[in-house]
């Protein structure tokens, strides 16, 4: 499983994002009536705006400043799931274990059908081995009516899977996202990468070699694992193929250096 984990290295960024930008219509109270920019007080505006400020210090890697933003939008408004849900974030990225995990409950807390919280929870959890716990998270985010990150939810839960050990059924949750968006080349190279470990190799073959054959979503690992896999085929020329595609354009790259080492097991 070290391998998958390599190949999904990037992948955090992508399964935890932010999600539902703030500003979006919440839902009043027992009233059920979605809220308009005329029914915002000034703590809600304020609260808006240092939410949108605190995502874009994280989205740069500024976490002490993106979490002094989340902290003054809960000033304003100590009942922000949303902001609960970014501070579990920011503080994943710090390292800050218990203060993430937290967050997000507390997020849940006040929202149990924010979709977007469940999903940065479940990959919070799959980070940190909690496997079970993060599949209920995944599975609980897709049960969210008209939850619109179906597919990111899926790549994320058929990564998590991978890293458990349940290949099979994390071929089901990948295979089911490139299904819904076959042009994700995250998703194809991350089923590539389950159907190798499975010894599936023509199969890993097909998925790999739609990503490979455009420059513009290839990349080292995806070229790698083209490698690879022509190798357990037998197919001498592609190892070749591939290879000289890898040393020209990543030469520093550790698959490249495994691949000029011979070492194919790295």
């Amino acid at each position: 499983m070290r391998r998958i984990a390599g190949v999904l290295a990037a992948l955090a960024a992508l399964a935890g994002c932010a999600g539902q930008p703030p500003g979006q219509p919440e839902l009043q109270g027992s009233t059920q009536e979605l809220r308009t920019a005329s029914d915002q007080t000034d703590a809600d505006r304020r609260a808006r705006l240092r939410l949108e400020l605190a995502a874009g210090y994280f989205g740069r890697q500024q976490m002490d400043v993106a979490l002094d933003e989340v902290k003054q939008a809960l000033n304003s408004r100590p009942d922000m799931g949303e902001a609960y849900n970014l501070r579990g974030l920011i503080y994943a990225a710090m390292g800050e274990e218990r203060l993430a995990d937290d967050s997000f409950r507390r997020a849940l807390q006040l929202n149990p059908r924010d979709g977007d919280a469940r999903h940065n929870y479940g990959w919070f959890l799959c980070q940190h081995r909690r496997f079970p716990d993060a599949q209920q998270q995944f599975d609980a985010a897709m049960a969210v009516p008209q939850y619109r990150d179906q597919v990111r939810t899926l790549l994320a839960q058929g990564v998590c899977q991978a890293r458990s050990g349940q290949l099979d059924v994390a071929e089901r949750s990948l295979a089911r996202a490139y299904e819904i968006d076959p042009g994700n080349p995250t998703t194809a190279i991350n089923l590539s990468e389950v159907l190798y470990l499975r010894g599936e190799y023509e199969r890993a073959r097909f998925y790999v070699r739609r990503v490979n054959l455009r420059q513009e979503t290839s990349n080292e690992q995806s070229l790698w694992l083209a490698v690879r896999i022509e190798r357990k085929l037998g197919n001498r020329g592609g190892v070749e193929e591939w290879g000289r595609q890898l040393l020209a354009r990543f030469p520093q790259s550790p698959p490249a250096l495994a691949f000029e080492r011979g070492n194919f097991d790295e």
